[in-house]
Parts: C-alpha cells; sequence; structure tokens
C-alpha cells in the first residue's frame, strides 16, 4: 500500500533546508557535470574532522536521530529517497538543532555525486527493502553493484553495519560480501538475544521484535587496511 502524501509536504520540507544536504546529478541519462560545491565532508559540512558515518535508507529518521544525540563526536549523513517520509526526520532534526547530523534526499546510486572517494568512515544499512522477487535482486542494497559505489566512497577499514529482520535477504547479503571481498564479523543472528550492547532500536526493528522474529545483524569491512593488518 502506498503511503498517502503528507499534507504541505514541499512546503515542510523547504523549511527543513538549514539541515537537509543535496545530492546532485541523480538521473543515469543526465550528462551535468558535477559541482564541487555539492560534495561533503566533516570539515565542509560540520566544521569539524570528526568521523563521518552515513545512513542509508534511513526512512523517518528515529536511528539517525538517537544516534546523533549518543554520539556528538561522530557526523552522520541520512539519506532516503522517499520525501513522504524523510520530512519526518528532518523536521525532528529542525527541532533538536543536533549539530552532528544532516539529511539528504537522495539514491544510494548516486552516492560518488556527494562524496569523494574514501571519505566515509562507516555506513548503516538499517532494515532495507529486501526486494524478495529474484528478477530485483539487483536494487537490494547489498548487491554487488552497491558494494562496489560504497567501496569508493569508504575508507580502507571502515565498516558497513546491516540490520534486517528478512532471513533471505540476510543470507543473500552474506553471499553478496563474501563475493566482493567484504570480510565479516560479528554475524548475530538473534540480535536480542545475543548479549550485544549499544543497539538503537529502529521503529520496524520494533516492531518485528515484539511480533518474535529475530533480528540479523552484521558488520561487513572493506578490505584494503582491514585485511593488510591480518597478513
Amino acid at each position: 500500500m502506498r503511503m498517502r502524501r503528507k499534507k504541505n509536504l514541499d512546503e515542510r520540507l523547504a523549511a527543513c533546508k538549514p539541515v537537509m544536504l543535496y545530492m546532485q546529478c541523480q538521473n543515469e541519462h543526465a550528462n551535468d557535470p558535477l559541482s564541487e560545491e555539492f560534495f561533503v565532508s566533516s570539515e565542509k559540512t560540520f566544521g569539524n574532522s570528526n568521523p563521518l558515518y552515513l545512513e542509508i535508507g534511513c526512512g523517518k529518521g528515529g536511528f539517525a536521530v538517537e544516534f546523533a544525540k549518543r554520539c556528538p563526536d561522530i557526523n552522520l549523513i541520512a539519506i532516503e529517497k522517499t520525501p513522504n517520509v524523510l520530512v519526518t526526520g528532518a523536521e525532528a532534526e529542525m527541532a533538536l538543532n543536533l549539530p552532528n547530523l544532516r539529511f539528504c534526499m537522495g539514491q544510494a546510486e548516486y552516492l560518488d555525486h556527494m562524496f569523494r572517494e574514501h571519505t566515509v568512515d562507516r555506513l548503516f544499512l538499517n532494515f532495507s527493502c529486501p526486494f524478495p522477487k529474484k528478477q530485483y535482486a539487483n536494487h537490494r542494497l547489498t548487491h554487488a553493484r552497491f558494494l562496489e559505489i560504497y567501496r569508493r566512497v569508504l575508507k580502507d577499514g571502515a565498516e558497513i553495519h546491516q540490520k534486517t529482520d528478512n532471513m533471505h535477504f540476510f543470507e543473500f547479503s552474506i553471499e553478496q560480501f563474501s563475493q566482493c571481498g567484504f570480510p565479516m564479523k560479528n554475524i548475530s543472528l538473534d540480535l536480542h538475544n545475543s548479549g550485544f550492547e549499544g543497539n538503537i532500536v529502529t521503529e520496524y526493528e520494533k516492531r518485528f521484535s515484539d511480533l518474535g522474529q529475530p533480528i540479523y545483524r552484521l558488520e561487513a569491512v572493506n578490505g584494503g587496511l582491514w585485511q593488510n593488518t591480518e597478513s
């Protein structure tokens, strides 16, 4: 079921401009040159040299807002492609004025239109759409085509933290990470009964957990530095 468009959505998004970033050239057929103005970094965007984290598919922003509260010395950019959903998180940020959090309406396909190579310290994938039909597998955010994009923007040794309630999507993700050379660690098949500390429970996560469904979690490491330390 499609979500009903929020009332005054365009006006509400415009009012959130102070906490929003812009992702340029989100069209595979566009040949427009990329502008340096819209590339982001901790120094340029937040005015400090703190680590830069990224959440893709942030939904209503619950995880992003809570993370920014808990970790004031880490900068977080939360990306969501659906404006009807994104506006909730952006409005929360406007009310809270967290200096280490920004939102962006954008798509994972175009991350390297916003981030220079090897500038992101960590990436979160929280309850991404599993696209269960096999013909849509390349839309899954852990498909090899996305992993190659992440590899470019992540620093060597940076981690991807994934959580999902979907076992088949989790198995697919493990396969893709393995095939693309992302070593994995801290793999959990039942996060809430694993003793893991510091977990931020998202809206979807609470819903699924309350139904008794296990939550799956892993950390995948962008090669380079991590692999070299093992050799």
